[in-house]
């Protein structure tokens, strides 16, 4: 497989005829994979609370403590969802939530083990920012962090908080969050223990084109050293009820020239193709895509599978934060087997891992 540079790809993503980019990543993705088969697999996005000190300026989901809309689910609560996942096949949750200051790591600990206790269930869960905050909050090392989690029953890590790993494109979007070497040293750190978990990316917010192929670029030098990245999924920012909206506003009469007054509209469909097919093209040492259904819809999930994707998600049986910005596409099992098979392909459901499951005719 040939591996490009960044200035290739920079050069690919701003000029190259999509339809031949969409092409070029396709042919990567016969070669990493059995060229008939698209997986998927059924989950469900458990939010445990929308209490969050970060006040990113691009999330629409999080509620200050005092909020009459703040919600910490109750372990009863969460039990329940989990038994309606297992009763429609699934066999993972995405645990995360905001970072609630008043839930420490006592808290993770109990719902981790109580969970184990009572269900088969892989827990894919807290991203980067929680366990940095519970790091630095009791003294621990993220090393430390992660083990307790894992030996109290968390599996896997998901991949948010990534959004565009560039400080300045952060300072912008959520100043109080994590910087992007620190999300790295906890992935790192999850590695190196063992754990695997997915990478992200949210585009379409005040990046440029320079700073998405850096995003990759350090996505792609940090899996040649630890190899524990399952799959890259990137996503496009959704601006609806979200700070960032109401500030470019109020920063374009301010000041034209300002970072900030430089969001467009959402991105396009185009652009969102052209990023998933550069992502497969430069990330040569990452096995999966995966198309985003949940913030571009089902049909262009599915041309999304001739740019380079080779799986088709989640099932998403719950999902809130990409809601609470106004963006909603709800598909089920079947939807998304119809919608795989319409294209050509044949459905498989798989696991955390990518290890095939089930096979749908």
């Amino acid at each position: 497989m040939q591996r490009i540079d960044k200035q290739t790809a920079l050069n690919l993503l701003q000029s190259a005829e999509l339809l031949e980019l969409g092409r070029r990543a396709d042919n990567i993705r016969k070669e990493f994979h059995n060229e008939s088969i698209v997986t998927f697999i059924v989950d469900r996005n458990i939010n445990y609370t929308n209490v969050c000190i970060n006040k990113c300026k691009f999330c629409a989901f999080y509620r200050n403590i005092d909020s009459p809309e703040a919600y910490l689910l109750s372990k009863d609560e969460i039990y329940r969802k989990i038994e309606e996942t297992i009763a429609l096949g699934g066999t993972q949750i995405l645990l995360q939530g905001g970072i609630h200051p008043e839930l420490g790591i006592d808290y993770y600990i109990d719902l981790l083990k109580s969970i184990k206790e009572r269900f088969m269930i892989n827990i894919h869960g807290f991203s980067p920012p929680e366990i940095t905050y519970l790091s630095e909050r009791h003294g621990l090392t993220i090393k430390e962090t992660l083990e307790i989690l894992r030996k109290s029953g968390l599996n896997s890590i998901p991949g948010g908080g990534a959004e565009i790993l560039s400080d300045r494109v952060r300072d912008v979007l959520s100043p109080n969050k994590i910087k992007s070497a620190q999300w790295l040293k906890v992935m790192k750190e999850a590695h190196n223990i063992g754990m695997k978990t997915t990478a992200t990316m949210m585009f379409g917010s005040v990046e440029g084109p320079e700073d998405i192929i850096e995003h990759l670029d350090i996505i792609r030098n940090l899996q040649n050293i630890t190899g524990g990245f399952t799959a890259f999924i990137p996503w496009s920012f959704q601006p609806g009820n979200t700070e960032l909206l109401k500030t470019e506003q109020q920063s374009k009469k301010a000041n034209p020239q300002s970072l900030i007054s430089s969001l467009c509209s959402p991105a396009t469909a185009v652009d969102y193709l052209r990023i998933l097919a550069i992502s497969r093209i430069y990330l040569y040492n990452i096995k999966n895509i995966q198309a985003s259904w949940v913030t571009q819809g089902l049909k262009l999930a599915q041309i999304a599978l001739r740019f380079g994707a080779n799986d088709f998600g989640s099932t998403m049986i719950e999902e809130n934060v990409v809601r609470a910005a106004g963006v909603s596409y709800s598909v089920s099992k079947d939807n998304i087997i119809h919608a795989i098979n319409a294209c050509g392909f044949k459905a498989v459901q798989r696991d955390t891992y990518y290890r095939n499951l089930k096979f749908f005719d």
